[in-house]
């Protein structure tokens, strides 16, 4: 091809800035000058250092590459284009396309194109986890490291290392800025996590202009601080450079690693290079027209040089190819030396549980003093954590409140001396919690993270994309309401379960008794593709007889028909979730008294419920019968749909208050009294 471009790796990367380039410019939208400015760094880690096989992308001991400035997704979609790597279906198989094609390109941030405007995981093949709001990679990559580490400690044996891939996640200023990539850096540096390399490009632009108009810290020396090996690159054009220091990180056996790499954004743009305008709008015609020439670039869009593909083909593709290979037949000797770990290794790797995982538990007997659901739901989550090995997690730094640690024997506790426990600490730091908890599921493991339900708007942003991406992470929250009681209005949450409702895809559970608890975490274990958000009490609530009520087993249909009235008739329907389910069964007793035939629904998931069949949904809330009254210490909002204009509340309109649980319920009106009040005042009586 005609071109000035003085050998195939320097044409190799400009092939990727003018992709980048040539993206954003035909979609008019996009962030164009980091592509640019990073395309030899990412060249140099693809083309010599990645351990990553296109033609099998999810090959389980891949080093896996996350671009945590999602903006910059140009940048991916190409590598990925010029790799060659292959598309992989929902069901996991390998096709003969690629996963991002020319024509991808050429739709970038189109209707249903494989090239959205930030990375979506399933949604391409080869982006290991979504990307875009700052910082959620960069924390993302710390739960990919953990994982790789306990998988090696569970798995690997004398002459057969499984697992012993890294994770390198590219970042820009803006993550480091973003308090999440704090927290997540403070944990990795804490656990020693040698596996995991972030690539920070240091361009002193964002969208305002120079960084130092509001970040002015020493980078290199905070991440020397929290226990980070720091290399620093002067010129992100610097081949050689870049090669020693991925080869510093693979030297570095005793913390993760920051390669701070010094760029110029917008790199070879005439007038817009090293400018905030490089960042977020399209070039322009002419100022594409003049960095190709500055390149030795042809005047053509999309212009993809053959030699291009097969350097990569011939450096990434064979390497990853023969690692591939050795893996699978090192894995088919582990088959036969180690039948049991590699059927589990095979089970994890297809997202799937060990065969008996929900055999039939021990119920909890009836007790009218009962358990708090944190108490009943730790043993729950203990009884189904022995049944699955790979079931592992932690809470941030409330282990004792929220009854989340794994106390079976062997369970043990992951730490950077060792790395098979599993049971976590991840401190003070809820938001990096959860977006590592994201990273482990991501990997196979089915990982969880505890806190008072209050701080889920800590770590909010994190269950929204567990959400986006269809994983099943599993959020614990305890102290789910006013039930907290003494620690007053900053801890007890009154509008979070509106908020966690309002998250499409998320699966809310908030069982009402110890049983309820039981049945909610099997239900959110089945969960594939949703995560889960498992609500909570404090405070202990009755566990109900269930030779008077019906089966817990119903928390799996997302709602259920816990009492009727005596003919099946009900003029009156009570809803309750948690623990406000028992004043709902006493208002029963005492309307069935008075002679109102009343019907109790326990609706510990809303989401579960309408996933029903609309004859079973009319069956438990029939649409004759529009006398209802729903029972929750939280506030209304996602309430009316079950209620109707007529319906009625007994819930939470304020804030709470400092007192005991008790009174706090009192004097907000949540008590069997004011449910009994509220029926007959529907009822018109």
């Amino acid at each position: 091809m005609a071109t000035t471009s003085s050998n195939v790796t320097e044409l190799t990367i400009n092939t990727i800035r003018t992709l980048a380039m040539d993206g954003v410019e035909k979609a008019n939208s996009g962030h164009p000058g980091t592509p640019m400015a990073l395309a030899p760094v990412a060249y140099e880690l693809w083309a010599n250092t990645l351990n990553y096989d296109p033609s099998s992308p999810l090959w389980p001991n891949r080093d896996r590459y996350i671009l945590s400035c999602g903006h910059a997704s140009m940048l991916i979609y190409s590598l990925l284009h010029l790799a060659g790597v292959k598309k992989v279906d929902a069901n996991g198989k390998i096709e003969s396309g690629l996963s991002v094609t020319l024509d991808d390109l050429k739709s970038f941030r189109q209707w249903h194109s494989r090239t959205p405007g930030h990375p979506e995981y399933e949604h391409t093949t080869g982006v290991e986890t979504t990307t875009g709001p700052l910082g959620q990679g960069v924390a993302n990559s710390v739960g990919f490291a953990i994982a790789e580490r306990w998988l090696a400690a569970r798995y690997n044996r004398p002459g057969f290392k499984l697992f012993d891939y890294n994770v390198y996640a590219q970042c820009s200023d803006g993550d480091l800025m973003e308090g999440i990539s704090q927290e997540a850096a403070s944990i990795a540096g804490h656990l020693k996590l040698s596996n995991l390399c972030w690539i920070y490009d240091d361009n002193n632009i964002t969208i305002e202009g120079r960084t130092n108009l509001a970040f002015s810290e020493n980078v290199p020396e905070r991440f020397r601080a929290l226990g980070w090996h720091v290399v620093e690159i002067e010129d992100a054009n610097d081949l050689n450079a870049l090669a020693d220091a991925y080869q510093s990180f693979l030297d570095n056996v005793e913390s993760p690693t920051l390669i701070v790499v010094h760029s110029i954004i917008g790199y070879g743009a005439p007038k817009k290079a090293n400018t905030s305008a490089a960042h977020g709008e399209p070039l322009g015609a002419d100022e594409i027209r003049a960095t190709k020439a500055a390149y030795g670039w042809p005047d053509e869009a999309f212009l993809v040089p053959k030699e291009a593909t097969k350097h990569f083909a011939e450096t990434l593709g064979a390497r990853g190819r023969a690692a591939r290979e050795a893996w699978e037949a090192l894995f088919a000797k582990y088959k036969q030396s180690h039948p049991q770990q590699a059927s589990e290794i095979e089970t994890l790797e297809r997202r799937e549980l060990p065969a008996g995982w929900d055999a039939p538990v021990t119920e909890f007997p009836a007790d009218p003093k009962g358990l708090a659901t944190r108490i009943s739901g730790g043993k729950a989550l203990n009884m189904y954590a022995e049944r699955i090995p790979w079931m592992l997690g932690g809470s941030a730094d409330l282990a004792p409140s929220t009854k989340t640690l794994l106390t079976f024997d062997g369970a043990g506790t992951f730490t950077a001396d060792t790395y098979a426990g599993r049971n976590f600490h991840f401190g003070i730091r809820e938001h990096g919690m959860a977006a590592a908890v994201n990273g482990m599921t991501l990997s196979g493991l089915r990982a969880y993270g505890a806190t008072f339900f209050v701080f889920s708007d800590y770590l909010r942003p994190s269950m929204r994309l567990a959400s986006i991406m269809n994983i099943p992470s599993l959020f614990v929250f305890t102290h789910d309401s006013i039930g907290v009681g003494e620690d007053g209005p900053t801890h007890q949450p009154v509008e979070h379960l509106a908020a966690a409702r309002a998250i499409p895809g998320l699966i809310v559970l908030r069982p009402g008794d110890g049983n309820e608890a039981i049945y909610a975490y099997r239900a959110a274990l089945k969960q594939k593709h949703r995560p889960t958000a498992m609500i909570l009490t404090r405070q202990n609530m009755p566990t109900l007889d269930r030779t008077k009520y019906a089966s817990a087993e119903g928390v799996e249909r997302g709602g259920y028909t816990l009492i009727d009235a005596a003919n099946g008739k009900p003029q009156v329907i009570l809803i309750a979730t948690g623990s406000e389910l028992s004043l709902a069964c006493d208002a029963y007793e005492q309307l069935t008294k008075e002679g109102v035939a009343a019907r109790v629904v326990s609706m510990p998931s809303m989401e579960l419920f309408e996933m029903q069949d609309a004859s079973y949904r009319e069956q438990v809330l029939p649409a004759s019968v529009t006398a209802r009254v729903a029972v929750e210490a939280g506030i209304r909002q996602p309430w009316d749909k079950y209620l109707g204009f007529g319906g009625g509340f007994i819930g939470m309109s304020s804030f709470g208050a400092s007192a005991p649980a008790q009174t706090v319920y009192e004097k907000f009106g949540i008590t069997t009294a004011g449910v009994v009040a509220e029926a007959k005042r529907v009822l018109g009586k």
